[in-house]
């Protein structure tokens, strides 16, 4: 699918869709509970099916009512012998469900599509599950990986750049036999780790913690099902947000738990600080921007919320003087190599930048409608869209399909809103 964008002013409200990262979650613990949960206000997203497909495999069970999913939990994990996993384009399912398999006696693969077979390096993980028992029989440093369980409760130190290891291992250690310690060399994309704890916390696994360097899992946990409602998406959110900026527009955003752990809501302080104004709701969930006629550029390290970094280049070119986006390294192990596609399509609508090891420097710049290409990645694809409603002249963005990984009805809302964006075949 490509999609045409132009020049555009928006009112309106808009409701975020929900959490990719709490779905996911919500989804693999109570396929781990005795018994039957209710996972309410999924996200519809590939990954959702690839995470309910990957716990199939492990003997859960699932049935979708209206606007919710129950999962009749296995409480172990089941795995038949040579099992074959497919994570999608998921590196949560990629990284979680390895962890959770290798507790099992038994040889499985887990495998993907091209970008997680060639952009999602698992050396951590499998450092840490081979230090816990498991072999590792298969694996280029990316997917495909076969592994032979299981693991044990054990002591174990790895590197923590990428937060998914880290959390799958945490996860994992919860169901071991045993104790089980995870050191962290370099640990990153901190509140994604302490996501992942407040899961733990919710659903009363036993642990403690010395920072972000150093985790005691209890293990022997036995979950009981649960009902969860998932909230709104930060990650999300930063697409509106964004675009309201950009267009001098004022949008109402429904669905937001300011209360709640995504580290992506760090994105409206940054905001704030480039020269956003907002009108907060607690009790409503809800968040209004208002027109804003200037932005400033910021120095802003990123690495807690690393996903922003699409959206936040884009914001820099139409923000008066530099913005600095540094400790983003391991944004080019996403979906595509967001700072280095982002610098290239930003460059052809006429920005001024320049790449850095770990990030990006823009400069306020005048852009330009020109062709475009998404990457296949959801947030490449979102972020050149917002870019768009502010440039002179269409845009058109190829590949655009790839924003239902996460934002299925970014078209839909976009248009009610009132952006002159069209799907073409």
């Amino acid at each position: 699918m490509d999609i045409q964008v132009s020049a555009s002013k928006l009112r309106g409200t808009v409701k975020v869709p929900p959490s990719k990262s709490h779905t996911l979650r919500a989804i693999l613990f109570a396929s781990m509970s005795n018994g039957i949960s209710t996972v309410r206000n999924p996200l519809s997203s590939p990954d959702t099916e690839a995470m309910i497909r990957a716990c199939e495999k492990m003997g859960a069970e699932f049935e979708r009512k209206n606007d919710s999913i129950s999962v009749k939990g296995c409480g172990k994990i089941q795995v038949p012998e040579n099992t074959v996993i497919d994570a999608g384009n998921s590196g949560q399912v990629l990284r979680f469900i390895a962890a959770l398999a290798a507790i099992g006696e038994h040889t499985f693969t887990v495998t993907g599509d091209a970008s997680i077979c060639t952009n999602r390096p698992v050396g951590a993980l499998l450092d840490g599950l081979e230090q816990l028992g498991a072999e590792v029989l298969s694996s280029n440093g990316h997917a495909p990986i076969k592994v032979r369980g299981p693991i044990y409760p054990g002591s174990i130190e790895i590197d923590g750049e990428d937060s998914q290891p880290v959390s799958g291992l945490l996860i994992a250690a919860a169901f071991l036999p045993g104790e089980t310690e995870i050191r962290v060399r370099n640990p990153g994309e901190l509140p994604w780790v302490d996501l992942t704890l407040t899961w733990f916390d919710r659903l009363g696994i036993e642990y403690s913690r010395k920072g972000h360097e150093y985790y005691r899992v209890k293990g022997n946990t036995t979950l009981q099902a649960f009902d969860y409602t998932v909230p709104g998406d930060f990650s999300s959110a930063a697409y509106p947000l964004a675009a309201a900026l950009v267009t001098k527009s004022s949008l109402m955003l429904e669905n937001l738990d300011l209360e709640d752990a995504q580290g992506d809501k760090a994105i409206l302080s940054v905001l704030e600080e480039m020269g956003a104004v907002f009108e907060v709701d607690s009790s409503k969930k809800t968040v209004r921007i208002l027109p804003c006629s200037e932005l400033r550029g910021v120095d802003v390290d990123i690495n807690h919320f690393i996903d922003s970094i699409t959206i936040l280049s884009v914001l820099a070119c139409y923000a008066q003087g530099r913005t600095k986006i540094r400790n983003a390294a391991i944004a080019r192990c996403k979906e595509s190599d967001r700072i280095a596609v982002m610098a290239k399509e930003l460059r052809a609508m006429g920005a001024v930048l320049k790449e850095t090891p770990d990030g990006l420097e823009l400069h306020e710049s005048l852009l330009k409608g020109t062709k475009m290409y998404g990457h296949k990645d959801h947030r490449v694809a979102m972020s050149l869209a917002v870019a768009a409603m502010g440039a002179e002249g269409p845009s058109y963005i190829s590949g655009a399909e790839c924003i239902a990984k996460s934002y299925g009805d970014f078209i839909r809302d976009f248009q009610a809103l009132g952006a002159e964006l069209e799907a073409c075949s």
